[in-house]
């Protein structure tokens, strides 16, 4: 299994604006689903986005329309483009491909499906009111 590596967080106030990046080694990861969860105590792990070879994406609904998930494929890199960020978005992030399928992202987030795979150490998010 090929690890992923996020980076990119910090500490911001609300409203304020992060770039997360995620970067796998080599092309490994290059015809699958790409995704970006969080992780909180309290709340366990959540899908964020998820991004399709063809360019479809998807959101969860608390971040529809701040964050914004994209690629470099010439980079293979992911990033999570966060704006207008809220103390509830305060969460370890982390990125994984989907390997249970080619190229299409499962129906459902599926956050235990064992096909997530090539999780970091995740990078922080911190957002104060």
């Amino acid at each position: 299994q090929v690890h992923l590596v996020e980076s990119g967080g910090g500490s911001v106030e609300a409203g304020g604006s992060l770039r997360l990046s995620c970067v796998s080694a080599g092309d490994r990861y290059s015809n699958h689903c790409m995704g970006w969860f969080r992780e909180t105590p309290g709340k366990g792990r959540e899908g964020v986005a998820t991004l399709d070879k063809f360019g479809r994406t998807t959101y969860t609904e608390s971040v529809e329309g701040r964050f914004t998930i994209a690629e470099d494929d010439a980079k293979n890199t992911l990033y999570l483009l966060m704006n207008d960020l809220q103390p509830a978005d305060t969460a370890t992030y982390y990125c994984a491909a989907y390997v249970g399928l080619r190229r299409i992202c499962p129906s459902q987030w599926q956050v235990d499906n064992a096909n997530w795979v090539g999780w970091g150490q995740g990078t922080q998010v911190t957002v104060s009111s």
